[in-house]
């Protein structure tokens, strides 16, 4: 017998009783397929509904992919997959204008950027020529070609996945890209539990096709309203920026903070907010985001010099300690 498929709810319906139930639908669809980490799955909404763009770092096999897709097979929005290697052109992601026999005149060509949820896979192993090819359509939802200027259909949201650094035919990511990225995560190996339960459903075959969306463009919209009204107390702005000055001046770290890192918090605390059910934010809030939206941001010396990563995320925890809460 043939399953019901989940309703979608529809824009006109969306009330702020209904931001509730329907997050709650979204978590449990992608968790259908996407075994274990639930911490996973809630940061990739919460990326979501703060209009930002998420990085999934780890080895191969632990399911970056899978999670990005689970994301975007639950949403009725279009979708797109690049999977990037070391010989593609900035043109394969963007776009080309051709030359058109019949019009007698040039024709563009949309890339795969034109699309709501665009996931990158493996970013890290293509050129950086490529990688900035990214930049335009993060950060402003456009992209310029040929003196022309494309705007990108809203909700979009581009989710890329790397593998780390020291794997064989990987780039690194400039400062430039990195700082696009909202949040950046890992994934982890799963535990003996959840790892038996991957291979008893194995959700990368039958469940993920069979996911069906429970979300529209227009209802990821009025949750994205929402979070925008959400409201951060004059202190806890206070915070982030004393948070970010302290990443600024601290002797470790060779880059601190941006604005836009500032900016990037505040919006992933408005959306932590909003999905425990509160239209205020809390100093907690800030502090569940900032490894997270922080630690690709900032440059430590020790990674100039020795290329350790971990010493970012040490001073980073050193600063969450020393920097005092307003509650």
């Amino acid at each position: 017998m043939k399953s019901a498929e989940p309703a979608l709810y529809t824009h006109a319906s969306m009330t702020r009783n209904d931001t509730e139930p329907a997050i709650d639908r979204l978590r449990q669809n992608m968790q259908s397929v996407f075994i274990g980490n639930t911490q996973a799955v809630d940061r990739l909404i919460r990326c979501l509904l703060a209009r930002g763009h998420m990085l999934i770092e780890d080895v191969p096999g632990v399911g970056k992919t899978l999670l990005a897709t689970a994301l975007a097979r639950s949403l009725s929005c279009t979708f797109s997959r690049i999977q990037l290697t070391p010989d593609m052109l900035p043109s394969d992601v963007l776009g080309v204008t051709i030359f058109d026999r019949h019009t007698a005149d040039f024709q563009f060509k949309k890339g795969p950027i034109f699309a709501n949820i665009v996931l990158a896979d493996e970013i890290n192993r293509t050129t950086p020529r490529t990688q900035s090819a990214l930049l335009e359509s993060m950060n402003e939802a456009q992209v310029s070609i040929d003196g022309r200027v494309f705007t990108l259909e809203q909700p979009f949201m581009v989710i890329a996945t790397q593998n780390p650094y020291e794997f064989e035919g990987t780039y690194l990511l400039p400062e430039n890209q990195l700082d696009r990225f909202l949040m950046q995560t890992s994934l982890g190996y799963p535990n003996a539990d959840d790892e038996a339960r991957v291979i008893e459903l194995r959700p990368a075959e039958v469940p993920l096709h069979a996911l069906q969306p429970v979300l529209t463009p227009q209802d990821v919209m009025t949750l994205q309203a929402h979070v925008d009204k959400v409201r951060l107390d004059r202190s806890l702005v206070h915070y982030i920026i004393t948070l970010a000055a302290s990443t600024r001046k601290h002797e470790q770290l060779q880059v601190g903070l941006s604005p836009r890192g500032t900016l990037a918090l505040a919006h992933a605390a408005r959306a932590t907010a909003f999905m425990d059910g509160r239209d205020y934010c809390i100093p907690e809030d800030i502090i569940e985001n900032i490894l997270s939206v922080c630690s690709h941001r900032v440059v430590s010396r020790a990674y100039l010099q020795t290329g350790d990563t971990r010493a970012a995320t040490q001073v980073l925890h050193e600063i969450m300690q020393s920097v005092p809460s307003p509650a």
